[in-house]
């Protein structure tokens, strides 16, 4: 780990939010902070995640699904969760840690024509993305 602070963002299964954060991250604040994504559970990259961040130039294909580690929990500067189950589950932070709460919506869970789910992902990319420029203006 280098000497920037480290950004762990966390979601249920580390498939779509939190690996479109994780690719994000990197990508905004990759001079700023060491950014990681884990989950409760590791359900592997979802396809589609993949898809809607290479649209605006971002390759998460080699990112990995993975369960949180304690060891790097302990030693990150702010968690951000972007689920409910992650925030109510995830394991006590060290006093440390700073954390927010980004609800934002499963996209893995959208129904409808193939263009009507693109879109909820898209729309939960593009919140993700303001975020973590707010994020970048504030720190």
């Amino acid at each position: 780990m280098s000497d920037q602070p480290v950004l762990y963002f966390l979601c249920t299964g580390n498939s779509c939010r939190s690996q479109m954060a994780e690719g994000l991250g990197k990508d905004i604040l990759g001079n700023h902070w060491e950014v990681y994504s884990a989950g409760i559970e590791a359900h592997g990259l979802n396809p589609k995640a993949v898809e809607i961040m290479d649209e605006i130039g971002i390759d998460i294909s080699d990112q990995e699904s993975s369960v949180i580690d304690q060891n790097l929990l302990n030693k990150t500067d702010l968690v951000i969760t972007l689920c409910g189950d992650a925030r109510e589950n995830c394991p006590v932070l060290p006093p440390n840690v700073k954390s927010e709460h980004w609800g934002l919506t499963d996209p893995a869970k959208a129904e409808g024509t193939e263009e009507e789910v693109n879109q909820v992902f898209r729309d939960v990319r593009d919140e993700i993305k303001k975020r973590i420029k707010e994020l970048k203006d504030r720190t």
